[in-house]
């Protein structure tokens, strides 16, 4: 089992992580003797800004703990960019365009007849914003539960213990607090030249309120969001073109074999792609977006044109307007707040967690690491096992992976086996004509533990908790081959991919 906080990557060498800092919480928190709200001048034992999936999830553990809690939103609704125009309204418009196109070109073969079919965006639009409303207000119930300070507005460092805070309704006011935690999350990365309008030329925000289907969408950059928002738009007609750098699809992590075959599924949805492919600018002119784009190796010169632009190059960290100068608080070359194992900033007193810091920009990065440093604040104790961290990409497939690849094995020398199970051998798969993709099981060799698992196939995002608990357990493929698996059902690939890395699978 890994203990404390595990080493995050690309951090500075002066404040590398060590594996075992902290021990790691097994039972409940002492729980701390809790005060009551705010009354005048009395410090908060915790003052979180940013009111994203780690600010918020941070504040509801520290007020649980019995921690006097204050959480700073400038949005005016709490979710940050996740529920409010990322994960979750992304997500009803990946399922909401998935049943559409399923409708149009599957129903049939399935005994299903459906006569004059119709999109209706504005609809589809407006059940999108009703999820975020819903969840949004959820949130703001679950702070009053737990008896948490939510303050509107937009918060800077006046002090180690003291934020200053310009309010939505206008004013000032200034909290003081024991303990403070950075939770601001991260901005969508500009592409130099190139002016977002979120109306031609747009960002993630942008691509989730198109108020029409473009003719020709062109996406710059193939990862994660990229290829989300290009489904989409894909699936209810737009010919989509995904222009990226790099010579591979699906982001930093993505397992390099897992990622040609999802790009010959994206290929065969109707999705184009131009790797090993430079933008260099950008013109509107005549209601077209032309992109002009070189060859990376070649320097081929050619000309795009698009109605709408995605540009989904990255996201980088928030932390302009806090004031992080004046009490001593140090960023790395791209932006990142420097923080120790234990998410300690280089000031004494203040936090950072989630995307303002290091490693993957994920939600549930985040949560798990406001969970953390709350716990940390609390007892001196907290944990995040930054190996056993999903991914996952909700295309039609999805694509799914925690762990390991193949090719960080192979840059760290390390001996392993491979054990693959295809969904078209899977008897629920193929009930419900829906087989493409693989299981990929990563082992090591000599002890047969779980390293690494990539998926890419039907509802791969929930498979991979599986994994997920497989290597936070340090389990082997051997314990997940014989541990029963109810059949039919799509986990059953998940086993016999298992298997197959220790011995054979039985149905392939």
């Amino acid at each position: 089992m890994i203990s404390g906080l595990l080493s995050r990557s690309s951090v500075a060498p002066a404040r590398a992580f060590q594996a075992s800092t902290l021990p790691r919480v097994v039972s409940a928190l002492p729980r701390v003797q809790a005060r009551g709200l705010a009354t005048g001048a009395e410090p908060y034992d915790v003052l979180v800004i940013g009111g994203g999936p780690g600010g918020y999830v941070a504040a509801i553990k520290a007020a649980q703990l019995g921690l006097k809690t204050a959480c700073i939103e400038k949005r005016g609704t709490l979710g940050g960019t996740c529920l409010n125009v990322g994960c979750i309204p992304s997500k009803a418009m990946l399922n909401n365009s998935h049943l559409y196109h399923q409708a149009q070109h599957d129903f049939k073969s399935r005994g299903i007849e459906i006569k004059d079919m119709s999109l209706n965006l504005d609809t589809m639009l407006k059940a999108k914003s009703g999820a975020v409303g819903a969840l949004t207000k959820g949130i703001e119930g679950l702070f009053k539960k737990n008896k948490v300070d939510y303050i509107k507005g937009t918060g800077s460092f006046a002090s180690p213990t003291s934020v200053k805070v310009a309010l939505n309704d206008g004013g000032e006011t200034q909290v003081e607090a024991k303990n403070i935690i950075i939770a601001t999350g991260s901005e969508v990365t500009p592409f130099p030249g190139i002016e977002i309008d979120e109306k031609q030329i747009v960002s993630s925000t942008g691509a989730l309120d198109l108020q029409k289907v473009p003719e020709k969408m062109i996406v710059i950059g193939a990862g994660v969001i990229g290829l989300e928002m290009g489904s989409v738009w894909s699936r209810l007609g737009a010919n989509v073109q995904v222009v990226e750098f790099l010579e591979g699809i699906g982001g930093a992590g993505i397992d390099g074999e897992i990622a040609k075959t999802f790009k010959k599924v994206l290929e065969k949805q109707g999705l184009k792609f131009k790797l090993g492919t430079k933008v260099v600018d950008a013109e509107k002119k005549d209601g077209k977006v032309y992109l002009n784009v070189e060859d990376v190796k070649s320097g081929k010169k050619e000309q795009l044109d698009a109605d709408v632009v995605l540009v989904s190059i990255g996201r980088r960290p928030v932390t302009s307007g806090l004031n992080l100068e004046a009490v001593g608080i140090e960023k790395d070359e791209r932006g990142r707040i420097i923080v120790d194992d234990a998410y300690n900033t280089t000031c004494k007193g203040v936090k950072c967690i989630g995307d303002a810091t290091f490693g993957p920009m994920l939600a549930h990065k985040a949560e798990e690491e406001g969970i953390a440093a709350v716990e940390v604040i609390a007892s001196g104790h907290g944990h995040v096992n930054y190996q056993a961290i999903p991914a996952v990409v909700y295309t039609h497939p999805e694509v799914a992976w925690v762990g390991k690849t193949e090719e960080d094995l192979k840059k760290e020398g390390v001996e392993y086996k491979v054990g693959k199970f295809p969904f078209l051998a899977n008897s629920r798969a193929k009930t419900n004509a829906d087989s493409e993709g693989t299981v990929k099981f990563v082992v090591e060799k000599e002890t047969d533990r779980v390293l690494g698992v990539h998926i890419v196939g039907p509802n791969a995002g929930e498979m991979i908790a599986s994994a997920v608990l497989a290597i936070e357990y340090q389990a082997s493929a051997e314990d997940i081959g014989r541990t029963c698996h109810a059949h039919p059902t799509l986990s059953e690939a998940f086993k016999e991919a298992a298997m197959a890395s220790y011995d054979k699978a039985i149905h392939f």
